[in-house]
């Protein structure tokens, strides 16, 4: 019995790893957040494994039976609709019930934007700080104030209806000469990164509307 935490490509179906789609193929169930966008690609590495809803609206009413069927032999592998299940998607709950319930867990290494969103920006990556999604109205300002002081590169994620709000009001806080990175559809055909002060990556996006899965990097603050 083992729960598999699966990566999945943030875009890109060829960042697959050999070893996922092997645990794919091999494990009971697949639990997945979109059983629509995960068909897509199992059908795409001919992966015929068994495949239930597993997401955050149902999670833990699942959780229990999925533990007994993890305890009576099952293997059992999560993935999200893309990156790493846990990483600002459902995952977290089971992989902490599995472990109170003496039920092997394993991650294994993949595709996340975080890592090549923050390699993609030039500012440091040596230390850093991932805060997620922020939240979007209750606790939005004060999370952001709370972050004045924080000196780690700051990585976010953010809707693209959201992105340039959420520059104007990193600015209003930070400076807007505050260093910041902006990448969308990562891995994807349309690939992008913008880099520049706040100021100067606001007046970007005031010409031209953001699209896609959007990653925000921030320099931290500095002397």
């Amino acid at each position: 019995m083992k729960l598999y935490i699966v990566p999945t490509p943030i875009g890109n179906l060829e960042d697959m790893t050999f070893r996922a789609v092997k645990v794919l193929r091999e494990v009971d169930i697949i639990l997945a957040e979109d059983t629509r966008k995960t068909l897509i690609l199992l059908k795409h590495y001919s992966i015929q494994t068994h495949i239930e809803s597993h997401h955050k609206f149902n999670e833990h009413k699942n959780i229990e039976r999925i533990i007994e069927r993890l305890s009576g032999g099952k293997t059992v592998a999560l993935v999200s609709d893309a990156g790493t299940p846990g990483i600002s998607d459902p995952g977290f709950l089971l992989a902490s019930k599995c472990i109170e319930a003496g039920i092997e867990v394993e991650c294994l290494p993949g595709a996340t934007a975080l890592i090549p969103a923050i390699i993609n920006s030039g500012l440091p990556c040596d230390r850093f700080c991932f805060e997620g999604f922020l939240p979007q109205k209750k606790g939005r300002q004060k999370k952001i104030a709370q972050l004045t002081e924080e000196e780690r590169t700051m990585i976010f994620y953010e809707s693209p209806y959201r992105t340039l709000k959420c520059l104007e009001q990193f600015a209003e806080f930070f400076g807007q000469e505050r260093k910041v990175s902006v990448s969308r559809e990562l891995s994807k055909i349309y690939e992008e990164t913008i880099h520049g002060t706040l100021a100067e990556v606001i007046a970007h996006f005031k010409t031209k509307e953001p699209k896609g899965e959007i990653v925000i990097v921030v320099e931290g603050k500095t002397a």
